[in-house]
């Protein structure tokens, strides 16, 4: 995998260096608190995106190991203070987002432009898993986002939280997704996730000792 080519192309412009990860089974939750627990020590980022965050990133690492067809990926990660903004992106290089959608019969004809326009649509999915993580993703992007991508083949999604677009692209031989969002906006985790699921409380049981959490009242 060309990491040079995805900070060159996604962190560019950043003013200080990126944290990379590359990780696997035995190391995804290494990397989820690594990088989710180097944001929790910034006190000027809204806790609710931290919350909501952390729940859509480790649903993108799982997505790596369930659907790739590979052992391991690669996640980047660039806070910008100055900015308030959060940039992630989590890459692998396996058989991309229209291969993995074709085991399920359903999808079995999907093009690949077609399968990156899709694949943030509640319950589109292989079949091993819901698909709800993308879906929650771009929630979050909704909420306090600046911008998703969704890289594949030789197509790319682009949603802002109001449209959406898919553009020709030169080809990645795998999947990237990159999300760049506001980490200053105060939100409400549980509608980002649908109320599914308390992601507002396992961030909490993960990240905040209980002092911390008095002193947020």
């Amino acid at each position: 995998m060309n990491i040079d080519r995805l900070i060159n192309r996604y962190f560019g412009d950043s003013y200080s260096s990126p944290m990379i990860e590359v990780f696997d089974s035995d190391t995804i939750y290494n990397t989820y608190n690594d990088i989710v627990g180097l944001l929790n020590s910034k006190p000027d980022i809204e806790i609710s995106v931290l919350q909501s965050l952390s729940y859509c990133f480790y649903e993108v690492l799982d997505n790596v190991l369930t659907h790739s067809e590979r052992q391991c990926g690669t996640a980047i990660m660039c806070y910008l203070p100055e900015n308030s903004k959060i940039q992630i992106l989590v890459a692998d290089d396996g058989v991309g987002v229209a291969n993995s959608l074709r085991v399920n019969e359903k999808y079995a004809h999907v093009t690949e432009e077609e399968a990156v326009k899709i694949c943030i649509e509640d319950g589109v999915t292989d079949g091993k898993g819901m698909g709800f993580g993308l879906y929650s993703t771009a929630r979050l992007i909704k909420n306090v986002g600046i911008r998703l991508e969704v890289h594949s083949g030789e197509y790319k999604l682009i949603y802002d939280g109001v449209d959406t677009c898919v553009c020709h692209e030169k080809k990645w031989s795998g999947t990237i997704i990159y999300l760049e969002l506001h980490s200053n906006r105060e939100i409400d985790p549980n509608e980002v996730v649908d109320n599914r699921t308390d992601c507002e409380a396992q961030y909490n049981d993960t990240f905040c000792m209980e002092d911390d959490l008095d002193n947020l009242w």
